[in-house]
């Protein structure tokens, strides 16, 4: 009986760790940094006009090719990526909004194929 009831407790002590595990699971999301004022909704010089706005106080974020914007939760890690595209592997917030950068990786091109304004 005591070997059950302490199993018990212990099951009871690990779940929580298994599910807050789950929930940051680390996922690959590629896209390209624009800033929390843009976001995906650039219209004239993109590259510009990222590393303007985020040098005026706006947040780096990464807008993935669905168009979804997710805040980071470490931005210094994109410091050098503004307006690149970008392979990220990082943990995702359980409310799927923003996330931790892990590893960054430069792809080629830049916002997601617009470049001084033109989308190809």
């Amino acid at each position: 009986m005591k070997n059950i009831a302490s199993i018990l407790v212990i099951s009871c002590m690990v779940m929580p760790g298994v599910v807050q595990a789950q929930a940051h699971a680390s996922r690959t999301i590629t896209g390209y940094i624009s800033d929390s004022k843009c976001g995906a909704m650039h219209m004239d010089n993109g590259v510009g006009c990222v590393k303007q706005c985020i040098e005026n106080g706006n947040q780096p974020v990464l807008v993935d090719f669905h168009k979804k914007v997710w805040a980071v939760d470490n931005p210094l890690a994109l410091k050098g990526y503004y307006g690149d595209n970008v392979r990220i592997v990082a943990l995702v917030s359980p409310d799927e909004k923003s996330i931790h950068v892990s590893h960054i990786t430069k792809l080629s091109g830049v916002m997601g194929g617009m470049k001084d304004g033109v989308t190809r």
